[in-house]
């Protein structure tokens, strides 16, 4: 997700961060190339940063230590990865590309990448479960810049008239039971992203992987608990109906009114939360069983594309060794509203800001997508299961009936 966004799924199969905006910096690989290696070029899904911005300072300021000019482009995320395919297909990709994490794997299926051992890459700090979105083959192809995920937002008010203890809430079945008093005091229950898109995946995945359910096996009984669950939700007046066409911005929009008790939203929302005008906290997904559910990381990965000359590595590993070393990584992850992927820069963070605890502790029991040597099979398998939710939702097949039915679709798609 680049900056304050989630990811959806892009043509190309992969996946794309949620930045909005458009713009950018002029320059483009051809020009890069034609300089004589005096400019190297970044591409990254930030169109919303400008000249003025720190994150294009600091870019300016890693090509300086390198000794070259860096030419930057901010694309929209939705663009990035079909223009890093056409690029490399062209023989003229850019030096550094920074990509939403699920599509590392697309490019590297690609030949589009080339890996941190041949790059000379340091990942050794590196969280192993925010490096594994990178890997693919047994083969890493970037450094994670930073991570966000999703957790429960909670309005304190609503909690309190219920008379529920948000401690009390640890599992699945506290969980709802919450949600039951809560509707019982004249309030609203909880509100989230089910929309028939990977932004419903993304959403859905917490309780999916809480369950203890794998994405290898979505009919599974664990899979089909996670559907059940939000079907009985719905049934029984917890979660709106306005869920199946729900984004994470008009179900944030719908927590803000201030009538619900939960929203499962992310990190991105924090200076909205800010404005709402109600007091607020945040809590981990909980498993069914208890414990802190694994939620899906977005964020993007810093990779280096492969060169006809290859002498032009040496440089473009100094340029991203200075995007993602120590020294910068604090000031990076807060201008691009990520958790650090290391455990030393997490500290930092909890240290300047005590809010953050909580998305550091949800942020190290994350799981990539494309995890578990999934790759590009992930998205063939989250269409597929975004479909059985919204089945399911809608009252058109039961959750069993909807689970079995994406597995034999995701089964056939991924032969």
């Amino acid at each position: 997700m680049a900056g304050l966004s989630l990811a959806v799924l892009t043509a190309a199969g992969g996946l794309a961060g949620c930045s909005s905006s458009s713009g950018g910096e002029a320059g483009t690989a051809s020009t890069s190339q034609a300089a004589g290696g005096g400019a190297y070029t970044i591409w990254d899904p930030y169109p919303q940063y400008d000249k003025s911005s720190e994150w294009v300072k600091l870019l300016d300021t890693c090509g300086t230590q390198a000794g070259v000019k860096v030419e930057r482009t901010g694309y929209d995320t939705s663009d990035l990865t079909n223009k890093a395919l056409l690029a490399a297909q062209q023989g003229n990709s850019p030096d550094v590309l920074i990509v939403d994490n699920p599509v590392v794997s697309t490019l590297a299926d690609a030949g589009v990448l080339t890996t941190t051992e041949e790059n000379k890459l340091d990942i050794s700090a590196i969280a192993p479960n925010l490096l594994a979105a990178g890997q693919s083959g047994g083969k890493t192809y970037g450094v994670p810049i930073g991570a966000n995920t999703l957790a429960l937002y909670y309005n304190k008010a609503v909690l309190k008239k219920a008379a529920v203890n948000i401690a009390s809430v640890k599992d699945w079945a506290s969980l709802t039971a919450a949600l039951e008093k809560v509707k019982a005091a004249g309030k609203k229950g909880i509100t989230f992203s089910a929309i028939g898109t990977e932004e419903g995946s993304f959403q859905f995945l917490p309780w999916f992987w809480g369950s203890g359910a794998q994405l290898t096996k979505l009919d599974s009984p664990e899979g089909v608990s996670a559907v059940a669950l939000w079907t009985d939700w719905l049934k029984k007046g917890y979660a709106p109906n306005s869920v199946i066409n729900n984004t994470q911005t008009t179900s944030w929009q719908e927590f803000a009114g201030g009538d619900y008790a939960f929203a499962e939203n992310g990190t991105w929302q924090l200076a909205n939360a800010k404005k709402a005008g109600f007091d607020y906290g945040i809590i981990p997904i909980p498993a069914k069983g208890g414990g802190t559910a694994p939620a899906p990381t977005g964020g993007e990965f810093v990779s280096i594309p492969v060169q006809k000359d290859t002498a032009r590595y040496a440089t473009s590993q100094k340029l991203v060794t200075c995007l993602t070393n120590t020294g910068n990584s604090l000031a990076t992850t807060t201008t691009l509203s990520y958790v650090a992927p290391t455990e030393q820069v997490q500290g930092e963070q909890v240290a300047k800001n005590p809010e953050l605890k909580v998305w550091v502790e949800a942020v190290k029991a994350a799981k990539g997508r494309t995890g578990d040597d999934l790759g590009t099979k992930y998205p063939k398998i989250s269409e597929p299961m975004w479909g059985a939710v919204q089945a399911a939702l809608s009252g058109s097949k039961n959750p069993q009936a909807a689970m079995t039915d994406a597995q034999a679709a995701a089964a056939s798609a991924i032969q």
